[in-house]
């Protein structure tokens, strides 16, 4: 068993058209899907064989009004959410969403990092020892990667609120540094300064897939775009950025056949 406190625990889509985005996610990813556990309160959990690994909702009305385009956020376990979206504050970030219960579930809280990068954070008793899947497992988030207005700025702030540790950086030539993070000794994604064209600070998450090429055949299929790749990253891997039907900014990592 893991400690996962400072690890990403939970990912969540708020779509326009949910039924759309899990018909989506499902025939790309493999994903299936379960009602979530509240009642009333309408909720898909996608899953991964019998393990749940995200969420999918309809965005809030306030976002719509705001025409803020459908968005993955991701959630990181932290042992008092009370006290860490204080920290959040103290450190220059903001808060979006107060602590809030989640009744039989856990608590909450969506904030921001100082350069308005959106995450969320969360306990629960039921998340302190999971044990990890194995890395690249096909159907779970791989990685996570932080593009920053100033990542030295960003990862400073991170590490404070969560303790992540650098790990290797890699020189990429025009587009800077990338510089990996690790949580208890296992790098668990990268950071650094978005190209110009990207709007905002944001993150993005990868999920595992078993053949990248077949992988990107389903996106196009089922209506998603390709907006990077494929191209191969360090260690042999494959990575793709791409756009479901409704504007949702995703990406998948996997080998070739």
């Amino acid at each position: 068993m893991v400690d996962q406190q400072g690890r990403f625990v939970w990912y969540e889509l708020m779509a326009s058209d949910t039924e759309a985005a899990k018909s989506f996610y499902t025939k790309v990813v493999g994903w299936g899907t379960q009602d979530g556990p509240v009642p009333g309160m309408p909720y898909t959990i996608f899953t991964d064989g019998q393990m749940p690994v995200g969420g999918l909702m309809a965005q809030p009305e306030d976002a719509r009004k705001r025409r803020a385009p459908p968005s993955w956020i991701g959630y990181v376990a932290v042992d008092d959410v009370d006290a860490t979206a204080e920290r959040v504050k103290r450190l220059g970030g903001s808060v979006h969403v107060p602590p809030t219960d989640i009744p039989n579930v856990g608590r909450f809280s969506v904030v921001a990092d100082p350069q308005n990068a959106v995450f969320a954070l969360f306990h629960s008793p039921n998340t302190c020892d999971q044990p990890l899947p194995p890395p690249g497992m096909p159907g779970r988030i791989g990685w996570h990667e932080l593009l920053a207005a100033d990542w030295e700025k960003a990862f400073a702030f991170y590490s404070e609120l969560f303790g992540w540790q650098r790990a290797d950086a890699m020189d990429m030539g025009q587009m800077g540094t990338y510089q990996l993070f690790s949580v208890g000794g296992q790098a668990i994604g990268g950071m650094f300064n978005k190209p110009p064209m990207v709007p905002a600070p944001h993150w993005l998450y990868y999920i595992n897939v078993a053949d990248i090429d077949a992988a990107v055949d389903r996106v196009k299929a089922s209506g998603g775009q390709i907006l990077n790749g494929p191209m191969e990253v360090p260690g042999g891997d494959w990575i793709i950025q791409g756009k479901d039907p409704q504007g949702a900014v995703f990406a998948l990592v996997g080998k070739k056949a």
